[in-house]
């Protein structure tokens, strides 16, 4: 993986397990008036080194794209603080994506939280429409 080619072998290797497992992760954008926004968010790191995520329509975070596609995506920490990977990139909104319904990568990542929270991956699609494809230019591990 190229986003992860300057990490040595060890920490390489941990690091693409947990882009690929992890559930949760922070996505922060910039406000108009320059104050970051944090919120939680599922994702899945694609095979193209992109990163997938869906949001309810009408949010924050796809506003504040729209004027200033810079983002960071923070994966949540699992060992007091020691373990933080961070991804720099740029985000864009695309309309049109196929719903996380028919991303049969993401139904199943998330097929468990998907079934306890919304019943259906045909729900979550419903009530998440709005994909962002983010692209990486940095990895902080």
């Amino acid at each position: 993986m190229k986003l992860t080619s300057h990490l040595p072998d060890g920490r390489r290797a941990h690091v693409e397990g947990r882009l690929r497992a992890n559930l949760m992760a922070w996505l922060t954008t910039v406000r108009p008036d320059g104050r970051p926004d944090s919120v939680p968010v599922w994702f899945l790191l694609r095979d193209d080194e992109t990163i997938l995520v869906y949001s309810q329509a009408g949010k924050v975070k796809l506003r504040n794209i729209s004027r200033n596609p810079r983002v960071a995506l923070g994966l949540d920490v699992t060992d007091l603080g020691r373990d933080i990977i961070r991804i720099e990139g740029t985000a864009r909104h695309v309309p049109g994506f196929p719903p996380a319904d028919q991303v049969p990568e993401y139904v199943v990542k998330y097929a468990e939280r998907i079934g306890a929270n919304f019943g259906t991956a045909a729900r979550f699609a419903e009530l998440f429409p709005e994909a962002l494809v983010i692209t990486p230019d940095r990895l902080h591990a």
